[in-house]
């Protein structure tokens, strides 16, 4: 489906070793997407700080979030331990689900993958389609799950020949036509009868915050009428 324009894809992943497992698959994703006619951008996580709201200036913290508003659609490529490493989680953390009126990734397209130390393991992705869900974004059904990642991988950091990187192949070309699909009609989708009264109502969408001070303020006023 042509929308007029490149589909924007941001690929995360989740170690901070340069030559990390996890890094050389994004980069392999990234390289067949542009291929594939996407505009990709690799975020890189060293520097980034432990979430901490105190921090948000920081230059790292803002890079994150530009592009996470700069996308269409985002892809994720970690695992340790049975699960999402931390350094992924932490990037997760500081790409909040609103800002105000503005949801960053609500419908916007997500698709997942992991690489294994050991035999195949589908936690992680697993544990990226929960998140990707509590984010408000569609999930590709397809996904890549690497087994025995250091076998798989060149002295250059490409991928071998191999039923994994055929596979890393068809889930970056379902990504890209399920992006390109997803991006025209995004608003479309993300357009909520509560939100549109919210906006009637009070003017434009508040933040959950406001929500909570203004239930706060209503409680008071009510306590104080029954006294």
């Amino acid at each position: 489906m042509d929308i007029g324009r490149p589909p924007k894809i941001l690929v995360l992943y989740g170690s901070l070793r340069p030559e990390s497992f996890s890094k050389k698959c994004a980069y392999e994703f990234a390289r067949i997407l542009d291929l594939l006619g996407c505009d990709v951008r690799v975020y890189n996580p060293r520097g980034l700080p432990v979430r901490d709201p105190a921090l948000e200036n920081e230059p790292k913290v803002v890079e994150l979030r530009a592009l996470t508003h700069w996308s269409d659609g985002k892809f994720n490529s970690p695992e340790m331990h049975g699960t999402i490493t931390g350094t992924f989680k932490n990037q997760i953390d500081w790409i909040p689900l609103n800002t105000g009126s503005v949801r960053p990734t609500q419908g916007k397209s997500c698709c997942v993958a992991q690489v294994n130390g050991g035999s195949q393991s589908f936690n992680a992705v697993n544990a990226l389609r929960l998140l990707a869900r509590w984010m408000r974004m569609p999930c590709c059904t397809n996904q890549s799950s690497i087994a025995k990642a250091w076998q798989e991988f060149d002295n250059n950091g490409r991928m071998k020949e191999s039923s994994f990187r055929e596979r890393v192949i068809d889930v970056a070309e379902e990504f890209a036509k399920f992006t390109a699909v997803m991006a025209p009609v995004k608003d479309d989708l993300t357009n909520r009868y509560s939100e549109r009264k919210e906006k009637i109502e009070k003017g434009r969408l508040l933040s959950q915050a406001e929500k909570e001070s203004e239930k706060a303020k209503t409680t008071m006023i009510e306590e104080s009428r029954k006294s």
